[in-house]
């Protein structure tokens, strides 16, 4: 069995687009997360925002 030129340069290609595939799949991958991320900072925020308002304690100083 021999092999020939051409083998070797299919096998790099298959290789080379399985690379491809893979590193657009982590791309998305990590833009999902980072949005998810995201979403559940902003949701955080908001709730906490919304209960300190609701607890905050009013202090009022009066002057004699």
């Amino acid at each position: 069995m021999t092999v020939t030129k051409d083998d070797l340069e299919a096998k790099a290609q298959e290789i080379v687009g399985a690379i491809d595939e893979t590193r657009e799949s982590a791309q998305n991958t990590a833009v999902l997360a980072g949005v998810a991320v995201a979403v559940l900072i902003a949701v955080a925020f908001l709730i906490g925002r919304r209960r300190g308002s609701r607890n905050k304690t009013l202090v009022e100083i009066y002057r004699v």
